[in-house]
């Protein structure tokens, strides 16, 4: 696969609002280690490897353990996850598939529940950053680093 443009050189100005908002998001407050989960939820969902490859590493660096990471498509299904953590996931789902959702009114209930007004408007911005991340890194075929060795024994 070949990468087809560079969103940083030719929108520069867009590009750097969407890192503001970035930044906003990972400074809002909410938990670093839910953040990431939430950017790979979506990821997953989204088919997206290179905002995967980024965030399982940010997540594990950030002390996420491997055994959560893989769990994670399946978190519904796992015990490693807390009411607030399913709450989250759950809303990342309605809110990334939203054409097909319509984000129920038991999916809100669930995290009004897990998460402040505040916070929820905060989620709900963090789950539409990672959705627009996503679809950028898709459209324009980013490639993610690849680690030569892991890759030259895979051939």
């Amino acid at each position: 696969m070949k990468p087809r443009l560079n969103p940083y050189q030719a929108a520069p100005g867009m590009m750097k609002a969407l890192m503001a908002l970035e930044g906003q998001v990972a400074n809002s407050g909410l938990e670093p280690g839910l953040i990431e989960l939430v950017k790979i939820r979506a990821s997953q969902i989204n088919g997206c490897a290179f905002c995967l490859h980024m965030h399982t590493r940010d997540a594990r660096a950030k002390g996420e353990n491997e055994e959560r990471i893989y769990l994670l498509d399946a978190w519904r299904e796992s015990p490693l996850f807390t009411d607030r953590e399913r709450a989250a996931l759950a809303w990342t789902e309605a809110v990334t598939l939203v054409s097909q959702t319509h984000v129920p009114d038991e999916v809100y209930e669930q995290a009004r529940s897990q998460f402040s007004e505040e916070e929820l408007v905060k989620l709900t911005l963090l789950v539409t950053t990672i959705n627009t991340w996503n679809r950028l890194a898709i459209s324009f075929r980013s490639i993610h680093p690849v680690n030569v060795k892991a890759a030259s024994a895979a051939a």
